[in-house]
């Protein structure tokens, strides 16, 4: 059999519920169609955050590993250095030594020099094409360091009627065809990094328009529905419970500001539906030259829903870090801050959905994105493959991870790990491949681990070991609440003390660097 092609799709600070087959009122009728003709996952987990989930993603490692153990930011010396290094291979390097043709198309964040060094862009690290951002976030009208390969696209030449999320997905089916035309004997790699919906609120009018009205009956009474239909669909069991709102939030009927806060959910939920569409054009590309049947798609979200809330201070931080436009084209200034008396979705405006709808966007967990509980880690995962999948529709429950995906992708397309790459020494791999699962084996994963910003985790199996910065760490069995409702750390004194013991051995080994020391670094350039 032909080597199969992989296009790995994540987007970025989507909840665990939003979309159609994971229990959401937003219309992604293509990831639908992938879920159907696929498989689902119902406990694969990111790593909590933007940078860190791609650094994870692409190289098979733990993000502290591969120099990103936060974002972009360089904190070294004594810190996380910002920029995938040198003892990290990404997928892309691996699959074009193997005859692979490779492009990306969206969002990088995986370097901190965004304006000069090039060390660390795509091209630099096994791309053959890719046109995207380099920075984590920005306007969708006006996208700033927007890149075709090296080169630097000027956001004032853009096109009128130019969204971000529609032209990742054009030049990702540009590539499909591309590819089909003048490399159709070699197989492809396609990573396609969509920005939708992490912040700011962007959206084009019709697709806002779609979802008046959706989202009315509130919060409280969504994320009791979204419950009941992922209980009904079987990737969550009978017996999990809902979290509580969370209690800095008022109950939907206490709520202020209702046609303000709806706006919000309606643009994010517009966001969402965006990049669907333009995933059913990348599918259509794919079967349209015939190479749909032996391509393997993946899809992911990067971390869980995000309950940042953007402030008026925001606009400095953005003009400093040249990432954001602080006029829209005809001159007038974007309005940066969630505020009720500005209306979200245009480009005259900067804002977030807020703490509320992240948590129904994390249904039926707690926490959010930068924090290892549930909601902040878990993640809706589609895997589709025609050719090799023996069930369609199946939902599969293994624990799994972002170090999985590489071993995985590396052993469907016959290629080698390399012990060293550009003649420097690589760390091994952290993950294992779940590609018996596309063949309607069960398999078994060892411990998973996490880290970010302080926050720590580990999971074996139905228990989980987890802790916010500077608290006491809590226990909870998965298998009866998901949801980590009951905290049975005191019940199991033996089993905390075990798996923190794990936990610190894993965090040494990986370079995982105390929260204390970070903090430190960021008080000193303060001053």
């Amino acid at each position: 059999m032909r080597r199969p092609n992989v296009v790995l799709i994540l987007n970025d600070d989507m909840g665990y519920s939003d979309i159609g087959c994971y229990g959401g009122e937003i219309e992604t009728p293509n990831l639908d169609r992938l879920a159907a003709e696929g498989i689902r996952f119902s406990q694969f987990y990111n790593t909590a955050r933007c940078s860190p989930s791609r650094a994870s993603l692409l190289t098979g490692l733990h993000p502290h590993q591969t120099g990103i153990g936060i974002l972009t930011d360089n904190d070294g010396p004594e810190g996380y250095p910002g920029n995938l290094n040198r003892q990290c291979v990404t997928i892309a390097e691996l699959l074009k030594q193997n005859d692979y043709r490779t492009y990306m198309s969206g969002k990088w964040h995986l370097a901190n020099d965004i304006r000069h060094d090039n060390h660390t862009w795509p091209l630099q690290r096994g791309f053959d094409r890719f046109y995207g951002t380099l920075a984590g976030a920005g306007s969708y009208f006006r996208p700033l360091t927007l890149m075709r390969d090296n080169d630097n696209i000027d956001g004032d030449e853009l096109p009128e009627d130019y969204y971000y999320t529609d032209e990742i997905s054009v030049q990702a089916s540009s590539y499909v065809e591309d590819h089909a035309a003048f490399h159709a004997d070699q197989p492809f790699f396609m990573y396609v990094a969509y920005t939708a919906p992490h912040w700011p609120l962007h959206a084009k009018h019709e697709d806002a328009a779609k979802y008046k009205g959706r989202f009315d009956s509130g919060w409280d009474g969504l994320r009791e529905r979204r419950l009941a239909r992922l209980k009904e669909s079987g990737i969550l069991n009978e017996g999990c419970r809902l979290s509580e709102r969370d209690p800095s939030q008022p109950s939907w009927e206490l709520a202020e500001h209702k046609d303000y806060l709806l706006r919000c959910m309606e643009v994010y939920a517009a966001q969402i539906d965006s990049m669907d569409q333009g995933i059913g054009k990348i599918i259509d590309a794919l079967e349209r030259t015939g190479q749909l049947d032996n391509t393997l798609i993946l899809f992911l979200s990067d971390n869980g829903g995000c309950a940042e809330v953007i402030k008026p201070a925001a606009k400095e931080r953005a003009r400093q870090k040249n990432v954001a436009p602080m006029v829209t084209k005809e001159g007038s200034d974007v309005v940066f801050g969630n505020r009720p008396d500005v209306w979200p979705g245009s480009e005259d405006s900067y804002q977030s959905y807020g703490v509320a709808w992240a948590n129904l966007s994390n249904t039926p967990f707690r926490q959010y994105k930068h924090w290892v509980h549930e909601g902040g880690i878990a993640t809706p995962f589609i895997a589709h493959w025609p050719n090799r999948m023996r069930t369609k529709g199946g939902i599969n429950h293994t624990p799994l991870q972002l170090t999985d995906v590489m071993p995985t992708v590396l052993e469907v397309t016959g290629t080698s790990y390399k012990d060293t790459y550009a003649g420097n020494t690589i760390l091994p791999l952290e993950g294992s491949s779940f590609a018996p699962v596309f063949d309607g084996e069960t398999i078994a994963r060892g411990p998973l681990y996490w880290e970010h910003e302080g926050n720590c985790a580990i999971r074996i199996g139905r228990w989980k070991l987890v802790k916010k910065y500077s608290q006491q760490w809590e226990l909870y069995d998965l298998e009866e609440d998901r949801s980590e409702l009951v905290n049975l750390a005191d019940n199991y004194p033996a089993m905390v003390a075990e798996l923190s013991e794990l936990y610190d051995r894993w965090a040494d080994r990986c370079g995982v660097i105390p929260r204390e020391r970070i903090l430190k670094i960021n008080q000193k350039r303060i001053k």
